[in-house]
């Protein structure tokens, strides 16, 4: 692979087979969604192409390990931070509070 491609971008490689299954989208995922078009309402991002850029900084690791969603949720974080709309203390105590929600729901 080219040092300057990412994980994404395998240039023809075998990759496996594509799961074409349909699937219930998780409230989770609706909330990224959600959170993506608001950066977008809000102008915060200029369009969905915008956080390519987040998805191409993903590690080979992450890129595999994570769903759509959470790549696009890590995505959007990243172009957040790196714009300065939000902080990483921001955005780490949203992560702890929406972690204790979780806990003390019974979800995690």
């Amino acid at each position: 692979m080219n040092a300057s491609w990412g994980p994404h971008d395998i240039g023809g490689q075998m990759a496996g087979p594509i799961d074409l299954s349909e699937h219930d989208i998780a409230h989770w995922e609706w909330q990224i969604d959600a959170m993506v078009r608001l950066a977008l309402e809000k102008g915060l991002i200029s369009d969905f192409a915008e956080l390519r850029d987040g998805i191409e900084q993903l590690s080979a690791d992450d890129y595999d390990r994570l769903s759509y969603y959470e790549r696009w949720a890590k995505s959007l974080a990243y172009t957040l931070l790196s714009k300065g709309a939000i902080t990483e203390q921001e955005l780490n105590g949203k992560i702890e509070a929406i972690r204790a929600r979780q806990e003390a729901e019974g979800l995690r």
